[in-house]
């Protein structure tokens, strides 16, 4: 374990998968404040005990709402796999290159698919892309790492 440890701390593979990683996390926090900006600029809430704000609306079916929280569901599905996947990838000791641009891809991609499905629509295929483009660096990593470990 120890060994496990000393290897990850003197990592700069490591230390940039820390960097993403918080940046994406920071990232799907703030998809929490932008939710929560639009339900106060809408004033539409979707729980009655939120009534104790003045003059709001119930609503569960908000367009602007809910793309917001589909486009964060959407981090919620995939952002934590990207993170999982990412430290397993660091143990196989890959290139810093190869490492990095898959790191600062994944996150762009993220960061693209929010601008464009919750804060700036843009029509397809851009959603799709960032989208995709994002899924395949988690696919490619698990793959790095399966033959990592049948090897």
């Amino acid at each position: 374990m120890q060994e496990l440890k000393q290897l990850l701390i003197h990592s700069t593979v490591f230390k940039s998968y820390m960097y993403f990683s918080a940046l994406l996390t920071l990232k799907m926090l703030f998809m929490t404040i932008l939710t929560i900006r639009e339900r106060f600029k809408k004033r539409v809430f979707s729980n009655p005990e939120d009534g104790t704000y003045r003059n709001i609306i119930i609503k569960y079916d908000d367009k602007d709402i809910e793309r917001i929280r589909r486009a964060h569901r959407n981090d919620v599905e995939n952002i934590p796999l990207f993170i999982f996947m990412g430290f397993l990838y660091c143990l196989t000791q890959p290139s810093e290159n190869e490492a990095d641009f898959l790191f600062i891809l994944f996150t762009i991609a993220r960061f693209a698919h929010t601008f464009v499905y919750a804060i700036y629509i843009i029509p397809q295929p851009a959603r799709c892309i960032a989208f995709f483009t994002g899924y395949s660096v988690t696919i490619y990593m698990l793959i790095k790492v399966l033959i990592f470990a049948l090897g």
